[in-house]
């Protein structure tokens, strides 16, 4: 089982593909997201986006803070864009897949 991600900003997709799990910080504090984890809605800090792919490449998107929402296995982010970065990782980026 895997999830889906999408991470978003002003700028366009950031990341978008499969992953075995994703942490991240939100105002509360710390957060890793699972298959079959909680639904959730939260706010996020400025942070990297850790995302860790099946075949176990990891992939650090900063983000300059936004919103996170998590239900069935699906990740999403709208992310502002980091500060000092040029808001977009597309070499990244994994394939649509259409």
């Amino acid at each position: 089982m895997s999830l889906s991600v999408n991470i978003v900003s002003p700028a366009g997709v950031l990341f978008r593909g499969s992953a075995e799990h994703v942490s991240l910080m939100t105002v509360e504090g710390s957060m890793g997201l699972y298959p079959a984890h909680e639904p959730i809605l939260s706010v996020l800090r400025a942070c990297n986006v850790h995302v860790v792919q099946e075949d176990g490449d990891v992939i650090d998107v900063p983000i300059g803070g936004g919103y996170v929402s998590f239900d069935e296995d699906l990740v999403t982010i709208a992310a502002d864009p980091s500060p000092g970065s040029d808001a977009s990782v597309e070499g990244f980026a994994a394939p649509s897949g259409g």
